[in-house]
């Protein structure tokens, strides 16, 4: 169950699409957690000694769409573009963050700056007969990135302009590595880069020859 067309991957990422919305709409990104294979893994960097990892469906509903979205209501991730590689089955989404809170200043939302995106690999699933994901596309693990700084520093100006609501205020106050699903670079239960990329399978460039004295 290997093959997929570039319109099956297509109508799997419309989905995907609209299940964001939903949730933004709810405040509940919980929902999104039936995309994701049973033993999918998610990640991302909060710095180069704190990175965040989620592993199978369950810790990423509970984690990577649970705690870490908690208290983010009306914010929306509004993906700005995408590209698919229906060849390697991966597809790459761009987004912006928006806080859904006005900015007395400017009349905008306040935004995070800075480029954030998702990288996704698709998969069919193949977990045996009489399974209820075998045949269905999920994504088989997914890797974000966004720039923390810039996060920072737009959590503190909502702060700073009297806007923060107190769901925002008590996710501020999980971070750490005492939070489910943070780890230190050398403890992560899965690799920074995506297993498969990480085993060298999309390889498209060897390393540069070593320098010599």
């Amino acid at each position: 169950m290997t093959d997929l067309t570039r319109a099956e991957i297509e109508e799997f990422w419309d989905s995907w699409l609209a299940v964001n919305r939903e949730a933004e709409r709810i405040g509940d990104w919980r929902i999104m957690a039936e995309h994701y294979a049973v033993d999918a893994t998610y990640g991302w960097m909060y710095s180069p000694d704190e990175q965040f990892m989620a592993v199978g469906r369950d810790q990423i509903r509970d984690y990577a769409i649970g705690i870490e979205m908690d208290g983010l209501d009306g914010w929306h991730y509004d993906y700005q573009a995408t590209l698919i590689d229906d060849k390697n089955k991966m597809v790459v989404g761009f987004w912006k963050q928006k806080s859904g809170i006005i900015d007395d200043a400017t009349g905008r939302e306040f935004e995070i700056l800075g480029i954030g995106g998702s990288w996704f690999g698709v998969e069919r699933q193949d977990r045996g007969e009489g399974h209820p994901d075998t045949g269905k596309l999920k994504f088989a693990w997914q890797r974000d990135w966004f720039d923390m700084p810039s996060t920072a520093e737009t959590f503190l100006n909502i702060i700073k302009a009297g806007k923060a609501p107190e769901t925002l205020l008590k996710r501020m106050s999980v971070s750490g590595l005492g939070v489910p699903g943070h780890y230190t670079y050398a403890d992560m239960p899965s690799t920074l880069w995506p297993p498969p990329v990480e085993a060298g399978e999309y390889l498209t460039q060897t390393s540069a020859p070593e320098a010599t004295a």
